[in-house]
């Protein structure tokens, strides 16, 4: 069992819940997936040492939920579920991808005209069906077909910030063995590009046999493909193929270059090789047939004249022309960020305390965290007024002689209204320490009207950073239309901070678009965009989407400590 398996059934549970009407519920069980898909332990083995007390202490997990987690590490199904699934027969997470279908649309395309999956949708939607029902006409149509498009373009690739704990658990597995000398993970991963193909693992051992015999029996493999001596694929449950390779240590760094850049690096950098005298591939760099280097990627990147590169800059995007003039950027660690400048807490949509949430932070190892609630011409969320904004100020101010070794700045998450306005008025504004301002309506504006929107917002004098610029969903929805480069150079001259947002499957910024903040001396800030408590370790995948953005740590304002990155905003 792997927590992402479980978490698709809570979720599917929430929504058959709210499909059949049944009050409270399907929060409960949405609360309890969403709180274990951001949770770093396997949930099999916390049961494992706790039994029930311990999944009772996973955060949204209550004693009903408690005891179907249990049902499902023991038997391998959930009996509720199952009852659940006979009434409704539908692939719910497969059509609640896409964009504007939620459980009221699901049941009423099963009950009105028997759609029971994607396919089904897409056929009723070009037949004009969905036309005739209520609610629903030609634009709704439109809008269905053209996500189901979206969709199918990022079929077959995996969001990296939900697949990596899987990944690592079994990298981690296999560095256990005795057999086993070395062993990482390669490919776009290793790149931590946002979204991944499949799994690479490269392995040093001189006993394979024992290696191949442990992976395929892994609690994580669903289906062996093929098994050699050195050479192992099998499909992972969560969907994803897999390969392991043994090699001799003299081949081990040439392989984990050869697995690790993408396919116009490797290209680029066999073509200095030729034009050098040598043959680089995947067993090393030979001059003939003599073997001169292989061992570390170090030693081939030196033996063609350059620096090693960070993995996440492999693919060919003036990194070379970088490394053979010895200007590769310094780009920022993962240890770097000192703050969080968005986290939503339960006074609208987040699922923990303040005091809660600062505590999580510290623990994470932050320094500070902006605390940045929805405003309340975003409704659904409970979105705050100037009075609560107000009230919660004062509350912020309690809670901080409450908690020691973090700091808890005032800031919001402010809507960005059609016009460019904003929903919260100037003068509540300009008591926070922090304002973000996002958009999240009216996503379908001409790419004119939605950039001179966003503009304007940028030109207020309270707000200090545009929170997720493009509004993408990775796999979900695409961005809104934007001119980047006039939001890059509107940044500039406003001063404006452009946010990456770390959350698995936002990474807004794009690493392009944050390249070209960098080089236009745009600052950034990584948020994790943190609704509970188990979300700050996602900042890993902001720094990532900003290390392939080529951003060092000046380039970033929460590296720096809470006085001073006040001090550098407008």
């Amino acid at each position: 069992m792997s927590n992402q398996e479980l978490v698709k059934i809570l979720y599917e549970m929430a929504v058959l819940l709210e499909i059949k009407e049944v009050a409270f519920k399907p929060q409960a069980y949405e609360r309890a997936a969403y709180s274990i898909e951001s949770f770093g332990e396997d949930v099999a083995e916390i049961y494992k040492k706790g039994g029930l007390k311990a999944l009772e202490d996973i955060p949204g997990v209550g004693q009903g939920i408690a005891e179907r987690i249990e049902e499902y590490i023991k038997t391998g199904r959930i009996a509720d579920y199952e009852k659940l699934k006979k009434e409704f027969p539908v692939d719910i997470s497969g059509l609640m991808e896409i964009e504007g279908v939620g459980p009221k649309m699901v049941k009423k395309l099963y009950q009105e005209l028997g759609i029971k999956n994607a396919s089904e949708l897409e056929m009723a939607a070009k037949a004009g069906k969905l036309e005739k029902l209520e609610g629903l006409g030609e634009k709704s149509e439109e809008r269905i077909l053209k996500s189901i498009s979206f969709l199918r373009q990022s079929q077959g690739r995996f969001v990296l910030g939900f697949i990596l704990p899987t990944v690592r658990k079994i990298v981690d597995s296999l560095r256990a063995l005795p057999e086993v000398k070395r062993a990482e993970f390669a490919g776009s991963i290793r790149r931590m590009q946002e979204t991944v193909g499949d799994l690479d693992i490269l392995v040093i051992s001189n006993k394979p046999s024992k290696v191949m015999d442990f992976f395929m029996k892994m609690p994580e493999v669903q289906e062996i493909i093929a098994k050699g001596q050195t050479k192992t694929s099998v499909r992972l449950n969560i969907g994803m193929d897999a390969d392991v390779r043994v090699l001799p240590p003299e081949s081990f760094g040439a392989a984990l270059q050869y697995f690790t850049g993408d396919k116009y690096h490797n290209i680029a950098l066999r073509e200095i090789a030729i034009k050098k005298g040598y043959k680089l591939n995947e067993y090393g760099l030979f001059k003939g047939e003599k073997l001169i280097a292989g061992k570390t990627e170090e030693e081939i990147y030196k033996k063609l004249g350059m620096e090693l590169m960070e993995p996440e800059l492999r693919t060919n995007h003036g990194e070379i022309e970088a490394a053979l003039t010895g200007k590769l950027p310094k780009l920022i660690g993962y240890d770097d960020l000192k703050g969080d400048l968005q986290v939503q807490t339960d006074w609208t949509d987040g699922e923990n305390s303040i005091k809660e949430m600062a505590e999580a932070a510290k623990k994470q190892g932050l320094e500070y965290i902006l605390i940045t609630d929805h405003t309340k011409s975003l409704a659904m969320t409970g979105g705050l007024d100037e009075k609560k904004l107000m009230k919660q100020m004062v509350e912020i101010d309690k809670v901080q002689k409450q908690v020691s070794g973090i700091k808890i700045l005032k800031g919001s998450e402010v809507n960005i209204n059609k016009d460019g306005t904003l929903d919260i008025d100037e003068e509540t504004l300009a008591k926070l320490d922090v304002v973000g301002a996002a958009v999240h309506s009216n996503f379908n504006m001409p790419e004119a009207d939605m950039t001179a929107r966003i503009i304007r917002a940028m030109e207020n004098p309270n707000v200090d950073i545009l929170f997720h610029p493009t509004g993408r969903i990775i796999k979900r929805r695409e961005p809104y239309k934007l001119d980047m480069d006039k939001v890059i150079k509107a940044a500039k001259r406003t001063k404006t901070v452009l946010e990456i947002d770390a959350f698995p499957d936002r990474l807004d910024l794009k690493d392009e678009h944050a390249r070209k903040a960098v080089g236009d001396g745009v600052k950034l800030a990584i948020d994790s965009d943190a609704h509970s408590a188990g979300h700050f370790k996602f900042l890993e995948f902001g720094i990532a989407q900003a290390r392939r953005g080529w951003a060092e740590k000046k380039d970033v304002i929460n590296t720096r400590p809470w006085e001073e990155m006040l001090r550098s905003l407008k």
